[in-house]
């Protein structure tokens, strides 16, 4: 019964935290009629809020922006996130979404053809360059094989993988996992739930 009632609590509190961030993501839509730049800030803005949420503590169980120099070359992935046993795991949130904006705003159907086509390319395009960064080389067998490619819109990435289903496998055979503001959250939760159980486990072993 009670582990029946934790559950039900987590799941109204990530019903909750969804309800909260979609206004988040009304704000990123309006963003995205702007440049990169401004696509990229709130797209950061929201992975902000959700690492928030998330119950995990800033600078100690996740790093933003934290730049390394691995053999010359600089990497500054979007956000570090650190789990129990000395392990790594890094979110990337710079996929671009101005064909999807294209796409929602099109009245023509050439115009909306073209533009899908546009946002499957620019995302199969990112995680081809999300994979070339190498970032796991940063912590070498400190870091998961996975990193977390972030698309701060649900409906964009649902748009993206129902005409092009392949767009996840192509991600996965290059160890990056693309998630939404759902998955995204639920995975973080699973970690701070990690962190959760390792400082009990380490209380009790003091005592």
């Amino acid at each position: 019964l009670i582990q029946q009632s934790s559950l039900k609590e987590q799941i109204t509190f990530l019903s909750t935290l969804n309800k909260q961030m979609s206004q988040e993501t009304i704000n990123l839509t309006n963003a995205l009629k702007g440049d990169s730049k401004v696509q990229g800030n709130w797209g950061e803005v929201i992975l902000e809020r959700i690492l928030e949420k998330s119950g995990l503590e800033k600078d100690r169980e996740y790093q933003i922006q934290k730049s390394f120099n691995i053999e010359g070359k600089r990497l500054q992935p979007d956000v570090v996130i650190h789990l129990p046993n000395d392990k790594k795991m890094i979110i990337d949130s710079k996929v671009s979404l101005t064909a999807y904006e294209r796409f929602c705003n099109s009245n023509e159907v050439y115009d909306k053809q073209n533009a899908l086509k546009q946002h499957i390319l620019s995302i199969s395009n990112h995680i081809k360059q999300l994979s070339e960064k190498n970032y796991q080389d940063i912590f070498e067998t400190k870091s998961p094989d996975f990193i977390l490619m972030f698309v701060p819109i649900e409906t964009a990435f649902a748009l993206a993988i129902n005409n092009e289903p392949n767009l996840y496998n192509q991600a996965f055979e290059k160890n990056i996992v693309i998630v939404t503001t759902s998955t995204l959250l639920a995975t973080l939760k699973t970690i701070d739930s990690l962190w959760k159980n390792e400082k009990q486990q380490n209380n009790a072993l003091e005592i």
